[in-house]
């Protein structure tokens, strides 16, 4: 079967028509008669869409899908739910001269049309709001689908939990590999080549392999360098399956390590496994990071930690809810987060550990099946 005829197979399986429905709910209480959908991700949660251009407009009477000819194939294919429209111009135009049309048959009642204002540029909008006829305005709406996004049904779990169980595997790879002398950019290849294989539609983002004084760059991403006795290699890795992402880090240690670095290691994973076991319904993002913190300050750690705890994932590497101090979003079942602690120092080395975990009805899954002891290579 080719990629793009499994990504149509799971595309079947969700359930578009619902997610549409419980959308229009919401516009109502928005006071939005209609919500313009620009942002890829949130395209294809809503009608299954996994192509590279197109707009969703979503009103009480039904939903319309925009897109170009590229994709006339692919969007009659993959769009449930909407009306597919094949634009022979401009996405804009071609939705400002649909709403124009549907505007001469309203009898002059208002329209008030929401839009996604991170993902509609300045130019965009006015280049819309020219082509608009009057008595329709464009409003600011509220993330209606990026929340809903936050829930994973069962369907998404199980994407979620194939795409996590192949990222796992990557780094059983990665200690196939990881040598004295192997460049951080070498072992990122091998990983990615692995998850290919695998599988993998793509990486979830570029593979991070940070060794040495690089390990202290939460988001070292992989470089000539090669790794060298006497640190920490930190593997951030993950892998995109039937468009839903994983993620996973792991740090280990090259030669004989000290004392120190046991210790700060030891300390993360401590804090890593206290922020799991604080993951339950009803508990604020905000108090699982303050679960790792807590025990970093303890250890004398506590400065050391400068990033938050985790973030959400699925259709997207990071996505609400954000797991940092503060954040007053209370867990649901079915949302799906990252715990990834870590402590980094300057110039010497630094320790990560992320685990992915699911929001259960009574606690949590923790999703990453590898294990968390401290290794040396």
């Amino acid at each position: 079967m080719s990629s793009f005829c499994t990504l149509i197979h799971l595309a079947v399986e969700m359930d578009y028509k619902l997610r549409q429905n419980e959308l229009r709910k919401r516009l109502a209480s928005s006071r939005l008669d209609g919500l313009l959908v620009s942002h890829l991700a949130n395209i294809r949660y809503l009608c299954g869409f996994t192509g590279s251009a197109g707009l969703l407009l979503v009103e009480e009477s039904g939903s319309t899908f925009f897109t170009d000819v590229r994709y006339d194939t692919q969007g009659r294919e993959e769009v449930k739910g909407a009306k597919v429209v094949i634009a022979r111009k401009a996405l804009l135009n071609a939705l400002g001269e649909r709403i124009g049309a549907r505007r001469k048959k309203s009898k002059g009642k208002g329209w008030t049309i929401g839009i996604e204002a991170e993902h509609l540029t300045v130019a965009e909008r006015k280049r819309l709001a020219d082509l608009l006829p009057a008595g329709v305005q464009l409003r600011n709406a509220p993330a209606l689908v990026e929340k809903a996004r936050m829930v994973k049904d069962e369907e998404e779990l199980g994407l979620i939990r194939k795409a996590v169980k192949l990222g796992a595997t990557l780094f059983d790879r990665a200690l196939e590999v990881l040598r004295l002398g192997v460049k951080e950019c070498e072992l990122a290849a091998e990983m990615e080549y692995a998850a290919r294989r695998g599988g993998a539609e793509e990486m979830s983002f570029p593979t991070i392999i940070a060794s040495g004084a690089r390990s202290t760059l939460p988001h070292g991403r992989a470089s000539e360098q090669a790794i060298a006795p006497g640190g920490f290699v930190v593997c951030d890795f993950g892998v995109i399956l039937g468009g839903y992402c994983s993620d996973q880090t792991r740090t280990v240690w090259v030669g004989t390590a000290p004392p120190e670095a046991r210790r700060a290691y030891e300390s993360v994973r401590e804090a890593q496994e206290a922020a799991i076991a604080a993951v339950r319904p009803g508990v604020s993002a905000g108090e699982v990071d303050a679960a790792a913190r807590k025990v970093l300050r303890k250890a004398g750690l506590g400065r050391y930690f400068t990033h938050s705890t985790g973030h959400g994932v699925g259709l997207e590497i990071h996505e609400a809810p954000r797991v940092a101090a503060g954040q007053r979003e209370v867990l649901k079942p079915g949302m799906v987060i990252t715990i990834e602690p870590g402590v980094y120092f300057p110039g010497k080395w630094g320790v990560r550990i992320e685990d992915m975990v699911a929001v259960s009805k009574d606690g949590c899954e923790v999703l990453t099946p590898t294990g968390k002891d401290f290794l040396a290579v």
